[in-house]
């Protein structure tokens, strides 16, 4: 991305900035001239508080190809902090998330009006006139890359009847969605491109949250709410807003966690969604639609084309803070999530290996039924119960309470 001034935000980098509102300050630390950034430099060291470290860093990660301005405002930070992490980002990750979180009380003002360096609609999500709640630390949400929207969302998308869908293979992955007999795929190699389908299924309006980076797919029903793509992250997941409020939501949790929205207590409900074969599902729903190529928008939509490197690997394009060894980062698990139970997580290989399995969790009966295919039909208490795969890491990092079985 070229480099465009951070002062037609507002800011007026050779304005002297009182303590309590340092973002003008921040601005021309960002400068490529010596004779705006060493008194911005000046005026951070003399006013220096811990809270600002985070801030020095967004600029450093949202500049990091900015050679010359990076190392400086890292190398700064090294003298603030006396951390000799010198130009390793991830380690400065790892080092500011270590600390206990007690952020400046304009750190959300300030990721505002930086994000609209990258895009000025991502400053929605932090107004700069009103406090911005938020439930989750602001220091873990990271840009992901894309501006709003731009992974885009498909949009009540033409389906085919499955007789018509002739360029999927029986091999080819799909998620199976199925509300009030309605049943629709959603074939991975299309929703890859797009990560969220606003629709209609069985007369409900949905939102099939696909989540590439942490492997996980959720349809959830969306009730007047219509979503799409921030453009942001929050421990490597998919922070999606509503289009009303611009609140930011969690794809994994279904509640808004930053804006207006972070305190309403709404936590969005899901139904079942299917990781499966083509084959497999036409089989078991032999009258269901299916994605048309037909999407309104030029992408190479070949079986396995997008995130191809990403998932041929166990290794993250974006840190976060905590992991769990018992399995590999990208090892798939089948997620439960029981009302007043801890979250209940199970490899896909155990299932594999046991595809008639039953445990008792929380006083509660789980019995799984799978096929060889990857369709797994989850009942608890002798009740279909929706369920849903995720990578192992994406899980553990927003429910390191979850009790794994492998």
């Amino acid at each position: 991305m070229r480099r465009r001034s951070f002062f037609p935000l507002g800011l007026a980098p050779l304005a002297a900035a009182p303590p309590e509102t340092p973002l003008t300050t921040f601005a021309a630390a960002a400068s490529q001239d010596p004779k705006i950034f060493q008194p911005a430099f000046d005026r951070l060291k003399a006013a220096w508080l811990p809270a600002y470290a985070a801030m020095i860093f967004e600029m450093s990660y949202i500049f990091r190809n900015e050679l010359l301005v990076r190392k400086r405002l890292l190398h700064f930070l090294e003298q603030r902090t006396r951390q000799s992490l010198g130009d390793d980002l991830v380690a400065w990750q790892k080092y500011l998330w270590s600390l206990p979180y007690a952020p400046h009380p304009e750190y959300a003002q300030f990721k505002g009006q930086l994000y609209a360096y990258l895009d000025p609609r991502m400053q929605s999500f932090f107004p700069p006139d009103r406090p911005t709640a938020s439930r989750i630390r602001l220091d873990q949400v990271q840009w992901g890359g894309v501006r709003v929207n731009g992974i885009p969302p498909l949009e009540k998308p033409a389906m085919l009847p499955a007789t018509q869908a002739t360029y999927l293979k029986d091999s080819h992955v799909v998620f199976g969605v199925e509300i009030k007999g309605d049943a629709r795929a959603y074939p991975k190699r299309i929703l890859a491109w797009h990560e969220m389908a606003n629709d209609t299924v069985g007369g409900e309006n949905i939102c099939l949250v696909y989540c590439t980076l942490c492997g996980t797919v959720i349809p959830y029903y969306a009730g007047a709410h219509h979503f799409g793509t921030s453009g942001l992250l929050f421990e490597s997941s998919k922070l999606m807003f509503d289009e009303k409020t611009k609140s930011l939501w969690s794809t994994l949790q279904g509640q808004p966690v930053i804006g207006p929205l972070a305190n309403s207590g709404i936590q969005l409900d899901f139904a079942n969604v299917v990781t499966t074969t083509w084959g497999e599902w036409r089989a078991q729903h032999p009258t269901t639609s299916v994605l048309s190529l037909e999407t309104g928008h030029q992408r190479d939509y070949g079986e396995g084309a997008a995130y191809r490197g990403y998932f041929a690997s166990d290794d993250l394009m974006f840190e976060v803070s905590r992991t769990d060894r018992r399995l590999r980062k990208k090892d798939e698990i089948l997620a439960i999530r029981i009302p007043g139970a801890p979250p209940l997580a199970i490899a896909v290989p155990h299932l594999r290996k046991n595809p008639h399995f039953s445990v008792t969790h929380a006083g509660h009966a789980v019995r799984i039924e799978s096929l060889p295919g990857g369709t797994h039909s989850v009942q608890v208490d002798g009740q279909p119960f929706p369920a849903h795969r995720a990578f192992w890491f994406g899980w553990f990092t927003q429910f390191p309470d979850t009790v794994l079985i492998r």
